[in-house]
C-alpha cells in the first residue's frame, strides 16, 4: 500500500529542530517502507518496526531480548479454570500520545481494548474494511476462530470469551496486531469522513510519537514525554529507509546511522573487525522457505512438489547466499523450537531422481515462475540471487523459470492469491515462542490466502494441529506436533531452505539495545555515549 505524507514538511523540521542543541538523535538505517502505520492489519516486519514497536504498547510484552512475558497496557489477567475467558485489568493513568493531529481528552481504558479487537472481528463494523487493501491476516489466522466476545466488564477491566480452550491465544497478546489503538481518535476520524487517515497518521501509548513521513525515505519520532513507562532517554528517532545493503553498510562506517539492520552476509567478518562498531549476532528463529500454489497444477500434486524439492541444491544456495550465516532447513519450525521434530530427515539433492518423477507424473516441458523478495529478510539476505540458483536446479531438471518481483507491499499482497502464478520466496521469523504460530498461521486452513502462501489445506494435517492448539500441557501438545510435520514432509507444500544467523551490527556507542528472538528492533532503553 503506497502512503500519502499528509503532514507538511516544514511542521515536521520545527518540531525535530526545537531544542537541537540539546536533543540527543538516533539514526536506524531500515530496510524499506512499512506498508502502513497501524500495524495490525499488515505482516512485515519492517512495518512493525516502523509502527508497532515505536508508536504503540500491548496488554502484554515480551520482555525485551525474550519471548518471556510481562505487564504492559494490562497490569494483571488471569485465565478461567476451564481456559475459556482471559480477563485483563489494565494500567490507570496511561495517555494517548498528543500530536500535531489529535489530543486526547482521557486516558487508555477498556473501549479502546474493544475497539482494537472488534474492528478485526466484527465484519459489519465500518472500521473492518476503513481503507483499500485492509486484510486482518495476524488476527484471522490466530484469534478468530477462537474468539466468542470480547465483554467490557468496567472502564478498566476486559475479558475475552473463547468458544473453546485455546493454549496459543494468551501468547498473541504480545504480538503486533494487538497493539492497543485509541476510539476517540478513531472516532474524530469517522466523523471528519477520513478513516483512511488511521493507517497513515498514527496514535498510541508507546514509547516514541509519529512525527512526519517522507515516503520511501524518512520516518521521524520523538521520545513521548507522557509514556507510561518513563521518557526515553534518545529524543529523536529517525528511520532513515535504505533498501540497498551494501549503502547501509557504508553509512553506517560513516556514522550516518547508529544501527542497521540486515547486512550482507559477505560482508560480516568486515563489520566485526571495524572497532568503531559492535556486531550482534544470535541464532535466528526463522525459516526460508519457497512456497509453492498447491491450488494451481501441476502444483497440486505432492509428487510434483516433492520432485522439484529434489532438484534444489540446497547445499549451494547455503552457501552462496548465506555465507556462513545459515543452516539448512528440514521442517517448517526452526531447531530452536520445542516443538522441533529431530527425527525427519531433509529433501536429498538428486536431479536425476527429480527428471524421473517428474516424468512418471506427466509433468513435461514445464514453465513457472519464482518470486524474489525485494529487499532482505532474516530469513534470506539475497532473495534475487537465491531464485537465480534455484532457475538453473530446475533448468537442468528441464523446467524453465521465470523471476518476477515487485515493490515489497505488493509483493505481500499479490503473493497472497489464490491464482498466484509461480512459486514464492518468503520466509517468517516467528513472533512467539509458540510452535501454532509457524505451523497454523503459515500452513493452517485459516491462512489461506493470507499467510498460507502455498494455499495448502490438508485435512489430516489441520486436525492435529487444531487439536493441539487445544492442550496446554506441552508434553501432549509436541506429539501432535512431530506428526503434523512428518505430514508437512509427506505432502511437501513448501521446499524448506534455510534458518539464518541473525545480525544486528550497530555503531560502538550504541547502548541498551537488545537482540528481540523474534526478530523485530525495538529503540526502548537505547542510548548514545559520546
Amino acid at each position: 500500500m503506497r502512503l500519502i505524507n499528509t503532514l507538511l514538511a516544514a511542521t515536521a523540521s520545527g518540531l525535530l529542530l526545537a531544542g537541537a542543541a540539546q536533543a540527543k538523535t538516533l539514526v536506524y538505517c531500515s530496510e524499506g517502507s512499512p506498508e502502513g502505520f497501524d500495524p495490525a492489519p499488515w505482516t512485515s516486519g519492517t512495518t512493525f518496526d516502523a509502527a508497532s514497536r515505536t508508536v504503540y504498547d500491548r496488554l502484554i510484552e515480551f520482555q525485551k531480548g525474550s519471548t518471556e512475558t510481562e505487564p504492559g497496557l494490562a497490569e494483571s489477567w488471569e485465565v478461567s479454570e476451564d481456559g475459556t475467558e482471559i480477563t485483563f485489568h489494565l494500567r490507570p493513568g496511561v495517555k494517548f500520545q498528543t500530536t500535531a493531529y489529535f489530543t486526547p481528552t482521557r486516558d487508555m481504558n477498556a473501549d479502546d481494548v474493544v475497539f482494537t479487537f472488534m474492528r478485526q472481528f466484527d465484519k459489519e463494523s465500518p472500521w473492518y474494511e476503513y481503507a483499500p487493501g485492509i486484510a486482518w491476516e495476524y488476527f484471522n489466522s490466530t484469534m478468530a476462530s477462537s474468539l466468542k466476545e470480547i465483554v467490557k466488564v468496567d472502564d478498566m477491566t476486559v475479558k475475552f470469551v473463547l468458544n473453546r480452550p485455546d493454549a496459543t491465544v494468551l501468547a498473541t497478546f504480545p504480538m503486533d496486531f494487538a497493539s492497543i489503538v485509541s476510539k476517540e481518535y478513531a472516532d474524530q476520524l469517522e466523523a471528519a469522513g477520513t478513516r483512511e487517515q488511521f493507517n497513515v497518521l498514527p496514535v498510541g501509548t508507546g514509547p516514541f510519537t509519529f512525527v512526519d513521513y517522507q515516503q520511501d525515505a524518512v520516518i521521524r519520532y520523538q521520545a513521548n514525554p507522557e509514556w507510561w513507562n518513563g521518557k526515553q532517554a534518545i529524543d529523536d528517532l529517525i528511520f532513515a529507509i535504505t533498501v540497498d545493503a551494501g549503502v547501509r553498510q557504508q553509512k553506517l562506517v560513516a556514522g550516518e546511522c547508529d544501527i542497521i539492520p540486515y547486512p550482507n552476509p559477505a560482508d560480516i567478518d568486515g563489520l566485526k573487525g571495524n572497532a568503531d562498531l559492535n556486531v550482534m549476532q544470535q541464532e535466528g528463529f526463522n525459516i526460508g522457505y519457497l512456497a509453492y500454489n498447491t491450488l494451481m497444477p501441476p502444483f497440486d500434486k505432492p509428487e510434483v512438489r516433492k520432485a522439484l524439492n529434489k532438484a534444489i541444491n540446497k547445499h549451494a544456495i547455503i552457501e552462496a547466499v548465506f555465507q556462513g550465516v545459515g543452516t539448512a532447513a528440514v521442517a517448517p519450525l526452526p531447531p530452536t523450537s520445542w516443538a522441533f521434530n529431530d527425527s525427519l530427515t531433509d529433501d536429498p539433492y538428486d536431479p536425476e531422481a527429480a527428471k524421473a518423477e517428474l516424468e512418471a507424473a506427466g509433468v513435461t516441458d514445464l514453465s513457472m515462475k519464482i518470486w524474489a523478495m525485494p529487499v532482505q529478510r532474516p530469513y534470506n539476505p539475497n532473495a534475487r540471487r537465491m531464485a537465480e540458483l534455484l532457475q538453473a536446479d530446475f533448468a537442468a531438471v528441464g523446467v524453465k523459470v521465470e523471476i518476477i518481483s515487485m515493490e515489497w507491499g505488493e509483493y505481500l499482497a499479490q503473493s497472497s492469491a489464490k491464482d498466484r502464478d509461480g512459486a514464492v520466496l518468503l520466509g517468517w521469523t516467528g513472533d512467539n515462542a509458540d510452535p501454532d504460530n509457524f505451523l497454523g498461521v503459515l500452513l493452517g486452513c485459516d491462512a489461506v490466502g493470507a499467510n498460507n502462501r502455498a494455499q495448502w489445506c490438508h485435512q489430516p494435517y489441520e486436525d492435529l494441529i487444531q487439536k493441539a492448539k487445544t492442550i496446554f500441557a506441552q508434553e501432549e501438545r509436541k506429539p501432535l506436533y512431530d506428526e503434523a510435520q512428518v505430514i508437512f514432509k509427506e505432502q511437501a507444500p513448501w521446499a524448506t531452505i534455510a534458518h539464518s544467523i541473525a545480525t544486528v551490527p550497530m555503531r560502538a556507542n550504541v547502548t541498551g539495545f537488545a537482540q528481540d528472538p523474534v526478530g523485530i528492533h525495538r529503540f526502548v532503553g537505547v542510548d548514545k555515549t559520546e
